[in-house]
């Protein structure tokens, strides 16, 4: 990493393939000159979810501030050096948490991850040609699905409508993200 500089590395994937512990994970390895951020602090609040009529599709990409996220990524790029905040996400009330989420001044490497960093074209791309790389995660599509539905039950669904959701949901968004994969600058299959 270039002194001056912060360099940004997204992880993308698919719902429940591991983003969240593998950019985690980097973080912790490269310490304090790392920094997390997920884009799941993007998530739409519910009562906006709710009045353009897109709540039961949370997790879409038009549930997300897109805007906002690049707008984020580009802060990063251009601010070397600076602290900055982003919205964090708390899964048990399903609702974005302003400034949840630190960035700190000595941070040259920012690890994002999320499920639509390499769709084309409009906020999405303005934030994908900020990162040096973009990492695609691949993992057999029911061990995958299994680790959903554990996540979705460990946060308050009942199985039934952990199933529902990942049905409908989930597996709609996934079948998009795994669309893209050819724009990952590296394919990462995990186990």
């Amino acid at each position: 990493m270039a002194p001056g500089r912060r360099v940004v590395l997204g992880i993308v994937g698919p719902p429940g393939v591991g983003k969240s512990t593998l950019a985690q994970a980097l973080v912790r390895e490269v310490g304090e000159r790392a920094a997390y951020l997920p884009m799941d602090g993007f998530h739409l609040p519910q009562a906006r979810l709710r009045a353009l009529g897109t709540r039961d599709r949370m997790g879409a990409p038009e549930t997300f501030d897109a805007a906002g996220y690049a707008d984020l990524v580009d802060a990063v790029v251009a601010s070397p050096g600076m602290p900055l905040t982003a919205p964090g996400f708390d899964r048990t009330v399903e609702e974005p948490v302003a400034d949840g989420v630190r960035i700190d001044a000595s941070a040259r490497l920012v690890v994002t991850e999320g499920n639509y960093l390499l769709l084309p074209g409009g906020d999405w791309e303005r934030a994908r040609v900020r990162m040096a790389a973009v990492w695609q995660l691949r993992l057999a599509d029911e061990t995958r699905r299994e680790r959903l539905l554990a996540r979705h039950i460990a946060f308050g669904k009942s199985p039934a409508e952990a199933l529902e959701w990942m049905t409908r949901v989930d597996e709609p968004n996934a079948r998009l993200v795994q669309s893209y994969a050819a724009r990952a600058d590296l394919i990462i299959d995990v186990t």
